[in-house]
């Protein structure tokens, strides 16, 4: 492919190609895009989209590439758009508690920009040092706070969008409410790049907690640990935090103890008396229950937490799975998941946000993915939905969960969204065949 764009970043460089043919999800396309253009500002985005709409060339959109379901993947007929140099924080706003930023921003960057004025972007992601706001925001991602303050979309007040033949729309506002027009802002927030492409936000920042309280606790088994979790729903409790680890996950880490380990924290100005009331609820299930002394060991558990996955990483291939179920059904379910990993002989290792349902049930493979691997993680899916759930929770559809979207969905709400896509999109260039 050759290009006439007037396009700092468009290159043919085998090497840059290939690395932007593959997300963390691992699928592999078998190809590698036919080029890459490195947008260097919105005007380059503007520029790629009217040539990609007038020659009907498919797109594929990437930030960090740290998605884990094959959204970013990208393989031969494609360009990529890369929008990691789209990365300036352009204003907080201390007073509207606020920020509006580009979409390569990196998610942790902006925490860190938000917390020399005593403020935090809520949304916190397990790959925030290195996943950018434009994917997270593309993803709807969750993340370990999300019991209390919910996902991405939860944040994002409004968005700065290119749409497929290079238009440039602004949705939402400045505002904390506001329902003037249909609700184009939370229709892009999780789209996954299929109807438009996300280059800047507005987004809410919450006040740092004057207080926080952790608690880790251990159980004999993983069941066990998922029952004192929904004990805790239950009990009407919201901590911020309520995070579970499998025996698997915690050999992977190095931090055996027993069978599972729950995180759990609490902020506001009442978070000892709830992590107490957390304790109350947990004690009576658990092998052992520790409060932590200061800051400095509450950040090691949350360390343990976020060193899951790169841990079960190095173990083999792994194939990320993310489901959700009602937070009651959570034992049902981490029960079912151990039977389907003794049935097939796949070993899962799972770990949950707890405090909202999500479960990553992670099939650890010595080989590569074959008819029995996706045999297995459909029946995981499966059991998901039997149990009131949904496929995913926070990593999106992609391309590795597809073939399911219509048994949750139902053929009448695909088929709308297929002509809702084609409203935005009508050549299909974004990101086609992703998440529909």
């Amino acid at each position: 492919m050759t290009s006439t764009l007037p396009l700092r970043g468009w290159t043919t460089d085998p090497v840059e190609r290939a690395a932007r043919a593959l997300d963390r999800s691992g699928f592999d396309p078998g190809s590698v895009p036919d080029a890459v253009v490195v947008a260097e500002s919105v005007d380059d985005v503007v520029a790629l989209l009217r040539h990609a709409h007038g020659t009907r060339t498919p797109v594929v959109v990437r930030g960090a590439g740290s998605g884990l379901s094959g959204g970013a993947v990208a393989g031969a007929g494609t360009v990529v758009l890369d929008l990691s140099r789209l990365d300036r924080i352009t204003e907080i706003s201390a007073e509207d508690e606020l920020a509006v930023v580009e979409a390569g921003v990196v998610t942790a960057e902006l925490d860190a920009a938000a917390a020399a004025h005593g403020l935090r972007y809520a949304p916190d992601p397990a790959s925030a040092t290195i996943s950018t706001i434009g994917g997270n925001i593309a993803t709807n991602a969750g993340g370990l706070r999300c019991a209390k303050y919910g996902v991405t979309r939860d944040s994002v007040l409004g968005l700065d969008v290119v749409l497929a033949d290079g238009r440039r729309i602004a949705t939402g506002r400045r505002t904390v409410k506001g329902v003037a027009g249909y609700d184009l802002t939370s229709l892009f927030v999780g789209s996954e790049g299929t109807l438009g492409v996300i280059v800047g936000a507005t987004v809410r920042l919450r006040p740092i907690p004057v207080a926080t309280a952790t608690l880790a606790a251990w159980f004999a088994d993983f069941e066990t640990a998922a029952a004192a979790a929904a004990a805790i729903t239950a009990a009407r409790l919201q901590p911020a935090v309520a995070e579970l680890l499998d025996r698997t996950c915690l050999e992977a880490i190095g931090a055996v103890r027993t069978g599972a380990f729950l995180l759990v924290q609490t902020d506001g100005f009442g978070a000892q008396a709830e992590i107490d009331a957390v304790r109350a609820v947990v004690a009576p299930l658990a092998d052992s229950v520790e409060l932590a002394a200061d800051p400095g060991a509450a950040e090691e558990l949350l360390a343990t937490r976020r060193a899951a996955l790169p841990a079960l990483e190095r173990l083999g291939r792994v194939l990320v799975e993310d489901v959700a179920v009602p937070r009651s059904r959570l034992p049902e379910a981490v029960a079912a998941i151990a039977e389907i990993s003794r049935r097939s002989g796949i070993r899962i290792a799972t770990m949950a946000h707890a405090g909202d349902g999500n479960l990553h049930p992670i099939l650890v493979l010595d080989d590569e993915v074959d008819g029995h691997v996706w045999t297995t993680a459909g029946e995981v899916f499966t059991t998901a939905l039997r149990l009131g759930g949904t496929l995913t929770g926070e990593h999106g559809v992609g391309l590795l969960k597809r073939r399911w979207l219509r048994e949750e969905l139902g053929d009448t709400a695909v088929d709308l969204q297929q002509d809702l896509k084609a409203t935005f999109d009508p050549h299909r260039v974004l990101n086609p065949d992703k998440a529909l």
